[in-house]
């Protein structure tokens, strides 16, 4: 398998710590020459200042590490939640990822009322989607839609329904392994479906019966099977870790609907992050 000679490491870096000297100092040990940001000195990167970010910007420029996507909350609303709100926090998002010469932000389609058919609300989906898309385009960012449990684009289907509507330059799939079990959705049925809107992957696995994150290769994310397929088909990109192995700190605020019997026992943030990192080397190295 050659993925592992053509992809770029990257990761949820506050899984390491809250802190981000400490997120710095893990990804430099481990050879990760980006990250992707969500949460840094606790707090989530949709609510830091210009000065803030450019304070980042500094650190991350001394420490020689980019930011291959921010791991933004946007579309993580309930579709009946206020969306011009919502937007305002958008533009604010999109302005950090300029200032951090980002391209990638990652988001989603908006959580589905509870027990009701995501269908009847799939038009107001796609005109907020539409609204965030063209925005996008205007200020020539990439949208990267993750699948999610309980949003719109939860299972492959939908998915490939907001791709065939939206999908272009401008917005593109992040395919999320263990998001899928935890939907009941077969991994590799989601593959030959996204396959070709596929920009980017998070590394994380999961099992069926109860939904638990588990290192990856572990889990029924069928994860080397399609590295497998990523391979043969010149996948080149980034390839992120979110191993969500331990209840790092600020977990809920950063995860809606953060179930904690959905994580493993791993105990300490830097230990959990690195022995995922290196099962996915591992699993790319067959």
């Amino acid at each position: 398998m050659n993925l592992l000679k053509r992809v770029t490491f990257s990761g949820f870096s506050d899984e390491i710590s809250p802190v981000l000297d400490e997120q710095l100092r893990v990804l430099q040990k481990l050879g990760i020459r980006y990250m992707e940001m969500r949460g840094v000195d606790g707090k989530n990167v949709d609510a830091l200042s210009p000065e803030e970010v450019k304070t980042v910007g500094e650190k991350l420029k001394q420490a020689g590490i980019g930011v291959s996507a921010l791991g933004s909350p946007i579309g993580k609303i309930g579709i009946r939640d206020d969306f011009a709100s919502h937007f305002e926090v958008f533009r604010r998002v999109v302005s950090t990822a300029q200032q951090l010469s980002c391209r990638y932000i990652r988001m989603f389609s908006f959580y589905m009322p509870e027990g009701e058919d995501p269908n009847q609300y799939r038009d107001e989906v796609l005109d907020r989607l539409q609204r965030l898309k063209e925005y996008a385009r205007r200020e020539d960012v990439i949208l990267l839609h993750e699948n999610e449990k309980g949003i719109y684009g939860d299972t492959a289907p939908r998915c490939l329904e907001l791709m065939d509507v939206l999908g272009g330059h401008h917005f593109r799939c992040t395919f999320d392994f263990a998001n899928f079990v935890q939907c009941g959705q077969d991994t590799q049925q989601a593959y030959d479906l996204l396959g070709p809107y596929i920009r980017y992957v998070h590394i994380k696995d999961a099992k069926k019966e109860k939904g638990q994150v588990v290192l990856p290769g572990t889990g029924d994310g069928q994860l080397e099977a399609i590295f497998r397929r990523l391979d043969k088909d010149g996948f080149a990109g980034f390839v992120s870790m979110e191993p969500h192995l331990t209840d790092f700190a600020g977990f809920a605020a950063l995860e809606q609907q953060a179930d904690s019997s959905q994580k493993s026992d791993a105990s300490h943030g830097e230990e959990a992050f690195t022995a995922a990192y290196l099962c996915a080397r591992g699993l790319m190295s067959l």
